[in-house]
């Protein structure tokens, strides 16, 4: 039996990147780098892929970014990150870079689309028609793969910026450079640190905090539900990795959203539905290589 092709993948974050070397599933070699200016991310990915390249075949890379991101392949700024709350990425060529650098085969998608990809093919969302991956972290994201495929059209899916029915409707204002109060604007790690006036890390379990922050989480996970129908919805990021207690609270809020409208939302159901990721950290970066083989053909 033919050996699935080497591929490398790259996941953009908003506070560090994650490059994995891999055969379908299995990791060869990892690494990662801190997200700081553009040109100082971009030039550290292409070392570390250089670096695989000195030493093995590569067939293509991928790469699974932050955004809002140009997928539309007949725009002149396919490739780009284009307006995002990250300071001084917005009109960033990601594609072009990799491209000029490396003249690798070069797939080209969200992280959480990536990651979506990823669970689907592999992880907790597998033989899943209808699935979506969400991020809480440095910033909020919901990637959305349907029959395989993830969703894209005249953009790609930007869920983490819905305005939702808050649980604080009065103070915090939101930390959203463009919309103030949208989920991101409240339950990302920086949102959480504005609210309580030190990082997210730092806020102990037992504050009220984490109560509104996961009720804020139910309402977008409660939206999901009624938009998408979905079979499963995968949770991950760095706020939920380091309060893994607060995915339970947000099945209880999205139960509570959901007020019994809907056939089985049991909180057995809902556990069933709302998962942690199975493929970790991994996710991202290999979901990126998903990018990277549809790029080079079956």
């Amino acid at each position: 039996m033919t050996q699935p092709p080497l591929l490398a993948g790259l996941e953009l974050g908003g506070t560090k990147c994650n490059a994995v070397l891999a055969r379908g599933d299995m990791v060869i070699d990892r690494a990662s780098v801190p997200t700081t200016t553009p040109a100082a991310t971009l030039a550290a990915l292409t070392d570390v892929v250089r670096h695989w390249t000195s030493s093995h075949a590569i067939a293509g890379l991928g790469v699974a970014s932050f955004g809002p991101l140009c997928l539309d392949r007949s725009a002149t700024d396919y490739g780009h990150i284009i307006a995002t709350p990250k300071p001084g990425w917005s009109n960033t060529d990601v594609v072009g870079h990799f491209i000029g650098k490396l003249g690798l085969p070069t797939g080209f998608d969200t992280d959480v689309n990536g990651a979506a990809l990823a669970e689907g093919e592999w992880g907790a969302a597998r033989d899943c028609d209808v699935h979506a991956y969400v991020t809480v972290g440095t910033g909020v994201g919901v990637g959305i793969v349907i029959d395989g495929q993830p969703l894209h059209g005249r953009l790609h899916p930007e869920a983490g910026h819905m305005r939702i029915r808050r649980a604080d409707r009065l103070g915090f204002e939101g930390s959203c450079p463009f919309h103030g109060d949208c989920v991101e604007g409240l339950v990302s790690g920086p949102a959480i640190a504005a609210r309580a006036g030190v990082a997210a890390a730092l806020v102990a379990d037992s504050d009220p905090l984490w109560d509104i922050v996961a009720a804020d989480i139910g309402e977008l996970l409660a939206n999901l539900i009624l938009v998408l129908s979905p079979r499963r919805i995968v949770i991950g990021g760095g706020v939920l990795q380091r309060r893994p207690q607060l995915l339970a609270m947000a099945r209880r809020a999205t139960q509570a959203t959901l007020n019994a409208y809907l056939p089985d939302q049991s909180q057995d159901d809902l556990a069933a539905l709302i998962v942690p990721p199975h493929l970790g950290l991994d996710a991202g970066a290999l979901g990126a290589t998903i990018l990277a083989q549809r790029m080079i053909g079956p």
